[in-house]
C-alpha cells in the first residue's frame, strides 16, 4: 500500500511513531486501537458524490466518454459509480492525499488519451474541477464522548490509520478530542510498515505498555481485522459503517461484529455513553439513549428481607437451569422465585398426573391453575379473532405444560444469531451446551447428550400411521432423516420428545427436584409476583414481591437475572423502570434506562392442523373414551408404561416451502389423532392430523404494558400474517400437506378430508381457512434480543441488560430472531451456556468440526 511523506506535523498530547517520547499513562491497563476512516469518520462514502462530480465536468470535454475510459480505474481503486459503492481498495486504504493523486492521475490519463492533448494539458482543467469542492466527513459517533467513556473505564486509546498525522490532528480538533488519544499510527509514520503488519501492532502494545491480551481492534475492513489477527489481540471487533460488510469482517478474523463504534462501550460491558454532542455536527448525531440514577425508594417497611448472591426471577425452563448451576457452587447464595406453585403434591409427582402424565399434556391448557392464560389482541389479519397463549406458571413453567417435542432448531439458526450480533452464538459454540443439557435414550454421540440433567426419548412409533407418514414423505420427494435434532435436519422421521421412563422431564425435573432438597445454599419459593427489579444508582439491588397478601424484598449482592419468559421478562422490564421511555412515562412508571427494544421484535410460530378421517379405528379416538382412559391411567399408574407415557407426536418432519430456501422453513408434527381447539374441545372421528406451520415468518409484533400493576396481564400484539409473504407460506404448509396426505402410503387409511375440507379448493377458500383456523404453535420469543445495535436489550457476552449493572435477562425472549423449531430444546441451552457466562467459566470447546447437511442443490424445493 502507498504512504504520503511524513508532515511532521504532531497533535499536542498525542503520541505518534515519529515522536519518541512516549506519554504512558500509568492508570490504564487496557488498550483500544482505533481506525479512523470508516469506523470513527464517513470518510469513504462521500468519495462518491464527489467522484461523480468530477466525472461529469470533466466528461463534458469530451462528449461523456471520459465515464467508460476512467470507469475500470475507479474500479481498480475501490469505486463503482454505477452501483453506488465503495469497495476494498485505494478508496478504502489510503490517505485523502493519495486517493486524489490516483484520480489527478487517472482522469489526466484518459483525457489526454481521449483529447490527444500534450501531457500536462489538462492538468489545470482537473485542478480547477477538484477545487470546486471537497470531500468533507462526517462523525459516525460522539467520539468525545466516546473516548471519555473508554478513559474514564482505565482504557489507553491509540488510532491506527491510513490517513496523515495532519488529517488525524484536524479531525481530532474538530471533535475535541485530541488529548484523550495517547498514540498515533499513521501513513506520516515512514519508518513502520502500515496495517495489517503484525510487527506495527505488537509495537503499539509495547510502546503503550500493554500486551496483545488486553488489546481490542476496532475497524470497518478486512485489514483493519488482519491487523488484529497479525498482532494476536484478545477482541477485533469489525464495525459495518465503512467498507467491509459483516461476512467479509468474520472471515477475516472479527470476533464480533458491530453496526458502528458507538454501540462498543455496550458490547464490552461499559455501560451508556454520555453524549456530547459538541463534536457531531447537528443532522448526523447518532440515536442515544437516557440511563437515569434516580428512583423510587424502596418501600420502607418489608414483611420480610432475605440476601442472596443471586435471584432469579422464574423457575421455568431457563429458570431451573440456572438455579441449579449457579447453585453448583457452594459459595453462592441461590434465591429462586416462582409465581406458580411446585409441580408435585407431597413431594409426589404422580399425586400430579395431570402434569407427569405425559398424554394428560390438555388437561393444563383448559384452565388457569398452572398457566398464565394469556390472550392477544384481536388479530385483524385473521377475521380479527383473540388468539389463546398458554404459558406455564409453576416449577418447570411451560417445560411442564407443552406436548414435549424436542427440537434444536437448525444450525443455521444459530449461526443467523451470531451475524444478528449474537458474538459466540453460532452453531458451533451452541451445540456442546445442548449436548450438556440433555441425555438421550440412543446415547451420545457427536449431537446428542448422554448424561443431560433432562432426559429425551425416541419413542418406538407402535402406531402404523408414524410408518405411514414417514413413508408417504418420501414418496413425495423429501428425504429420510433419522436424526431431526442430528446431521440432518431436512425430510421426514422420528421424532424426540423430553420424558424419561414414561414420564414427563422437564426443566423442575431435571433440574430443580432433587437440587433444592440437598443444597443448602439454594432456596426456592413459590407463589410469588415480583412486582418490580429495584434499581438504584443505575444499579439493580433486589426485587420486591408479594407473597400471599405481604409484600417482601430479596437482595441481590451479584446478579438479578430475569428468567420470566417472552412475555413476562419485558412486562417487568418495563414495569421496573426498563424499556420505551415514553410508553413508561405514558403509565407513570419513572424511566430508569430507555431501551426501545424492551418488548419489541416478538415473534412467534402460526400453525394449522389439515385433518384426515382415518378409515381404520387405528387412531387414539377409542383410547379417549372414559372406560378405555381408565384402563391405560392405571397402567401408567403402575409402572408408567403404556399409551400414556407418549404425547404421541413421535413422528414429524422439516422441509422448504420453495426453491432458494437454504435450510427448512416448514415444520411438521403428526399426531395419530385429532385435537381441537387447543385440546378444549371434543373430538369425534377416528383421524390423523398434521400440524404445520411456517418456521421464520416475516410479520413482528411487540408487548406494551396495560397498566402499572404487576397482576394486570400486558397488551400482546404477535401481529400475524401481517405480510404478503407470510400468507403465501401458510397456504403453502396447506398445499404441501395435502400431497403428502395424498401419498399411497396413506391409501389404506385415507377417508375424507375434515380439515381444510374437500371443497375447500381455491387460494381465497384455503386463505380464509387459516384465518379462521390457525393457531399459535406456543413459541413466543425475541422480545428482549441479544445484540448490539439500538433495539438490543441484552449484552450476549454477559447477558446483562444495557443501562442497567447487576441486571441480566435468560429465557426465550432474549434470541435474536426465532429458530427454525420448538423452543424448548433452545431455551435449556440457552440457559446453560448462560449460566457459564454468569459464572465467568471457561466456555465449552466449540464444535467446530462437526458436520451439517446442507442439500445438494437450492433450485428445486425438495
Amino acid at each position: 500500500m502507498l504512504r504520503s511523506f511524513a508532515t511532521g506535523i504532531r497533535t499536542p498530547g498525542i503520541t505518534s511513531f515519529n515522536n519518541r517520547q512516549l506519554a504512558l499513562r500509568a492508570l490504564s491497563s487496557k488498550l483500544i486501537i482505533l481506525d479512523k476512516d470508516g469506523t470513527l469518520m464517513s470518510f469513504h462514502r462521500p468519495w462518491l458524490s464527489w467522484c461523480r462530480r468530477v466525472q461529469y465536468r470533466l466528461g463534458s470535454l469530451a462528449a461523456d466518454k471520459i465515464a467508460c475510459s476512467v470507469d475500470f480505474k475507479l474500479r481498480d481503486m475501490g469505486v463503482n459509480l454505477q452501483d453506488q459503492d465503495i469497495t476494498l481498495g485505494v478508496f478504502a486504504e489510503s490517505s485523502q492525499v493519495e486517493v486524489r493523486e490516483h484520480l489527478r492521475t487517472a482522469y489526466i490519463a484518459a483525457l489526454e488519451e481521449l483529447l490527444e492533448a500534450e501531457p500536462g494539458a489538462t492538468e489545470g482543467v482537473f485542478t480547477e474541477c477538484q477545487n470546486k469542492g471537497d470531500v468533507k466527513g462526517a462523525a459516525l459517533a460522539d467520539v468525545k464522548g466516546l473516548l471519555e467513556h473508554l478513559k474514564q473505564h482505565g482504557y489507553k486509546v491509540a488510532i491506527a490509520t491510513a490517513d496523515t498525522d495532519v488529517g488525524v490532528r484536524d479531525f481530532l480538533e474538530d471533535c475535541e478530542s485530541s488529548h484523550l488519544v495517547d498514540f498515533i499510527m499513521s501513513s506520516s509514520c515512514s519508518d513502520l510498515p502500515a496495517k495489517p503488519s503484525g510487527r506495527s501492532a505488537s509495537l503499539i502494545c509495547e510502546r503503550m505498555g500493554v500486551s496483545a491480551a488486553d488489546t481490542v481492534m476496532v475497524g470497518d475492513t478486512p485489514t483493519d481485522m488482519a491487523f488484529g489477527v497479525n498482532g494476536s489481540f484478545k477482541h477485533i471487533i469489525g464495525v459495518t459503517s465503512g467498507i467491509g460488510d459483516r461476512d467479509s469482517l468474520i472471515e477475516s478474523g472479527a470476533t464480533a461484529v458491530l453496526d458502528n463504534v458507538s454501540s462498543l462501550p455496550r458490547y464490552l460491558g461499559l455501560g451508556h455513553v454520555t453524549s456530547t454532542h459538541g463534536n457531531m455536527p447537528r443532522g448526523n448525531q447518532q440515536p442515544h439513549r437516557n440511563f437515569s440514577t434516580s428512583a423510587p425508594a424502596r418501600a420502607t417497611r418489608y414483611a420480610a428481607e432475605s440476601r442472596h448472591d443471586y435471584v432469579i426471577v422464574g423457575a421455568g425452563s431457563a429458570g431451573c437451569v440456572l438455579a441449579n448451576r449457579l447453585s453448583e457452587d457452594g459459595a453462592n447464595s441461590v434465591l429462586s422465585l416462582e409465581a406458580g406453585p411446585k409441580d408435585t403434591i407431597l413431594g409426589s409427582k404422580l399425586l400430579l398426573w395431570t402434569i407427569h402424565m405425559p398424554s394428560a399434556l390438555m388437561y393444563n391448557l383448559c384452565h388457569d391453575k398452572f398457566n398464565w392464560y394469556y390472550h392477544t389482541t384481536p388479530q385483524k389479519h385473521m377475521d380479527n379473532r383473540v388468539m389463546y397463549w398458554p404459558r406455564g406458571r409453576v416449577w418447570g413453567g411451560s417445560s411442564a405444560l407443552n406436548a414435549m417435542v424436542y427440537i434444536r432448531g437448525h444450525a443455521l439458526d444459530y449461526d443467523r444469531w451470531e451475524k444478528e450480533g449474537a458474538t459466540d452464538w453460532n452453531y458451533a459454540h451452541c451445540l456442546p451446551y445442548f449436548k450438556k443439557s440433555t441425555r438421550h435414550s440412543l446415547g451420545e454421540d457427536d449431537y446428542r447428550g448422554g448424561s443431560g440433567p433432562v432426559g429425551v426419548t425416541r419413542h418406538p412409533m407402535s402406531n402404523p400411521l408414524y410408518h405411514a407418514f414417514i413413508k408417504a414423505g418420501q414418496e413425495a420427494g423429501y428425504p429420510y432423516t433419522d436424526d431431526l435434532n442430528g446431521y440432518q435436519q431436512e425430510g421426514v422421521g422420528p421424532m424426540d420428545s423430553t420424558t424419561w421412563k414414561g414420564m414427563r422431564s422437564s426443566a423442575a425435573v431435571g433440574h430443580l427436584h432433587d437440587t433444592v432438597s440437598i443444597r443448602e445454599n439454594l432456596t426456592a419459593e413459590t407463589r410469588c409476583l415480583v412486582t418490580r427489579v429495584v434499581i438504584e444508582g443505575g444499579r439493580a439491588v433486589g426485587v420486591e414481591y408479594r407473597q400471599g397478601d405481604q409484600l417482601k424484598f430479596a437482595a441481590a449482592d451479584k446478579s438479578v437475572i430475569l428468567s420470566g419468559g417472552a412475555i413476562n421478562s419485558p412486562q417487568l422490564l418495563m414495569l421496573s423502570g426498563v424499556g420505551p421511555a415514553e410508553h413508561l412515562r405514558e403509565h407513570g412508571v419513572h424511566v430508569h434506562s430507555d431501551l426501545p427494544g424492551v418488548g419489541e421484535n416478538l415473534q412467534d410460530h402460526l400453525e394449522v392442523y389439515v385433518q384426515q378421517e382415518c378409515s381404520q379405528p387405528i387412531t387414539l379416538y377409542k383410547w379417549q373414551k372414559p372406560h378405555n382412559m381408565v384402563r391405560i391411567g392405571l397402567q401408567w399408574f403402575l409402572n408408567q408404561s403404556g399409551l400414556c407415557g407418549s404425547a404421541h407426536l413421535e413422528a414429524g418432519g422439516f422441509i422448504r416451502s420453495r426453491a432458494g430456501i437454504e435450510h427448512p422453513d416448514i415444520q411438521f408434527h403428526f399426531l395419530p389423532s385429532q385435537v381441537v381447539d387447543h385440546g378444549r374441545g371434543k373430538i369425534s372421528y377416528e383421524a390423523y392430523q398434521l400440524h404445520v406451520g411456517p418456521m421464520r415468518q416475516a410479520s413482528r409484533g411487540f408487548l406494551k404494558l396495560k397498566s402499572s400493576d404487576p397482576a394486570e396481564h400486558p397488551i400482546i400484539e404477535p401481529n400475524y400474517l401481517s405480510r404478503d409473504i407470510d400468507i403465501w407460506e401458510m397456504r403453502q404448509c396447506v398445499k404441501l400437506s395435502r400431497e403428502i396426505f395424498a401419498q399411497p402410503a396413506f391409501h389404506p387409511f385415507r377417508s375424507k378430508e375434515l380439515r381444510p375440507g374437500e371443497d375447500c379448493d381455491t387460494d381465497d377458500k384455503i386463505d380464509a381457512f387459516i384465518r379462521k383456523y390457525g393457531d399459535s404453535a406456543y413459541h413466543p420469543s425475541c422480545t428482549c434480543k441479544m445484540g448490539t445495535d439500538e433495539m438490543a436489550v441484552v449484552n450476549p457476552r454477559t447477558m446483562e441488560v444495557y443501562g442497567v449493572e447487576n441486571l441480566r435477562v435468560v429465557d426465550a425472549s432474549v434470541m435474536p430472531s426465532v429458530v427454525s423449531g420448538n423452543l424448548n430444546g433452545p431455551t435449556l441451552m440457552l440457559a446453560e451456556k448462560s449460566a457459564d457466562i454468569i459464572r465467568g467459566q471457561e466456555p465449552l470447546a466449540p464444535a467446530h468440526h462437526v458436520p451439517v447437511y446442507h442439500p445438494p442443490t437450492l433450485e428445486t424445493q425438495r
